[in-house]
């Protein structure tokens, strides 16, 4: 079978050089870590973090209507095998809370784009308003 991946043919599916990590090859940005939080991960989230790789690998953020079918069964199985890895995983650390995450990232952002990108979208001005 041609593109299956087995064993075997695992190797065949590598890319001939090794991609480098950079941060913007090392994860799609809108896909975010869903192991470890205190409370767990919701469905919503794992269902989210599953549309955002299927749109991702197959290039389309809506499909059109004759792959509708195809793409909103790769999300269901991408968000079960998501839950059952979630599941599975074991960790010594302690959980992670989303509201110190999100206090890391506005950090980030805010050494990375200034101090403006740190504040949460609501806090921000519209743009073209006084």
């Amino acid at each position: 079978m041609h593109g299956a991946l087995t064993p075997g043919k695992r190797a065949d599916l590598l890319p001939a050089r090794p991609i480098r990590q950079t941060p913007r090859t090392a994860m799609c940005r809108s896909i975010r870590p869903l192991h470890n939080f205190a409370p767990p991960a919701t469905a919503v989230e794992v269902h989210a973090a599953a549309l955002q790789y299927v749109r991702k690998i197959s290039g389309a953020a809506k499909p059109s209507q004759a792959n509708a079918r195809a793409f909103e069964r790769a999300v269901d199985e991408v968000a079960l095998a998501t839950r059952r890895l979630l599941d599975a995983l074991v960790t010594a650390a302690p959980p992670r809370t989303r509201e110190a995450e999100a206090a890391k990232a506005r950090q980030r952002a805010a050494h990375r784009f200034g101090p403006a990108a740190a504040q949460p979208a609501a806090a921000q001005p519209a743009a073209g308003r006084r």
